[in-house]
């Protein structure tokens, strides 16, 4: 799957988002997407220009990094967005900015992506994937433990607007 296909049904009479490469112009729609997810936890700031500049240009900042990200749009809204670029050691990669809207959770969105983006890692040539994710993302933690990524017992403090302490997970990837 290359994540571009045509939107097959979804659930509720609803079409499955399409997932394309993600686009410069795609900035609005993530910033709201993604301020709309922080809000959903107490202390969670969105601070895009101070500490996540890269949603103003997300395909160039990704490609900066030798990296790639999509979006999943629904009735031309951004609901859904990954991305993946080399991690600090070989043949690993880091998943990075994962996030779901609310309309369209708990659907298999957040495994399409994370499925998507072990695929460019595998075709590169990974064999490991890690990612962090802030501790209080809970569900995004049921996600990644679903789909075998397991965490770690170290932790890292962001010293970030949102106070945010992340969690460390792993996976190795299967051919």
């Amino acid at each position: 799957m290359t994540g571009t296909e045509p939107a097959a049904a979804g659930g509720a009479g609803q079409a499955e988002p399409l997932v394309r490469p993600a686009c410069d112009d795609d900035a609005d729609g993530l910033i709201a997407l993604i301020g709309a997810c922080f809000a959903d936890y107490p202390g969670c700031v969105l601070d895009v220009d101070g500490e996540m500049p890269h949603l103003r240009a997300i395909a160039t900042a990704f490609a900066r990094r030798r990296g790639r990200a999509w979006v999943a749009e629904s009735d031309g809204m951004v609901v859904g967005v990954v991305g993946v670029r080399p991690a600090g050691e070989p043949r690993t990669m880091e998943l990075m900015t994962l996030y779901v809207g609310h309309a369209v959770r708990r659907r298999g969105l957040g495994a399409r992506l994370v499925g998507l983006a072990e695929a460019e890692s595998r075709q590169r040539g990974a064999v490991r994937m890690e990612l962090w994710s802030d501790t209080r993302f809970t569900e995004a933690h049921r996600l990644y433990e679903g789909l075998g990524y397991r965490r770690l017992p170290e932790t890292r403090a962001l010293h970030d607007l949102s106070d945010t302490v992340e969690f460390h997970f792993v996976k190795a990837l299967g051919a």
